[in-house]
């Protein structure tokens, strides 16, 4: 009889990497490498240095395996170690400038804006389209919910800078949502 090893329980698979077997690695894998990708793309634009950082931050998953010590969620603490390794390449490339032209900031105090229509893929769109230094602070306070400290640790920059690359952020995504939403008007009419 052949014993074929089937990896249940989270329990299961970190004992299993643990180990080194091969079908609990690949089982953490496939599990994780879609949602971590995703969270990859937030931070850089090109498909293929994301799917670099996803591979990089399984890589120091594995690596750091035993210093898990079961406290808190097994999923939170690997997109710790995903969106570090994302940071990471951020501030290693000099192509993906943190720096922001603060000239070029918009002023959209009047623009009003609605999400009454705007999809979530929309939405992730125009994250996207936000310069490095906005788009990395957006997705670490608005989406990953790490606070202003915690930002300016990561990036090496000041809590005020945090705050201010925020709001500019801010401003950007409401004033492309107000002039999607003018682009809307005039084609329906």
């Amino acid at each position: 009889m052949l014993f074929r090893k089937t990896f249940t329980t989270e329990t299961d698979i970190i004992k299993g990497c643990l180990k080194g077997e091969r079908k609990a690695q690949q089982h953490l894998y496939e599990s994780y490498s879609k949602k971590f990708f995703a969270i990859c793309l937030r931070y850089v634009k090109d498909r293929d240095l994301a799917e670099d950082i996803m591979i990089e931050g399984f890589m120091k998953i594995f690596e750091k395996l035993p210093q898990y010590e079961a406290k808190g969620s097994f999923e939170g603490w690997m997109k710790r170690i995903v969106v570090t390794q994302s940071l990471l390449t951020l501030r290693n490339n000099r192509n993906l400038s943190m720096e922001v032209n603060m000239e070029s900031h918009l002023e959209t105090a009047d623009s009003p804006y609605e999400l009454n229509h705007l999809e979530t893929a929309e939405l992730m769109d125009l994250i996207q389209g936000l310069p490095v230094g906005y788009r990395t602070v957006f997705n670490l306070y608005a989406i990953e919910g790490y606070s202003h400290a915690e930002i300016a640790d990561l990036l090496g920059i000041t809590e005020s800078t945090s705050k201010s690359q925020l709001n500019r952020a801010r401003n950007t995504l409401k004033q492309k949502i107000a002039d999607q939403q003018i682009k809307e008007r005039r084609i329906n009419g």
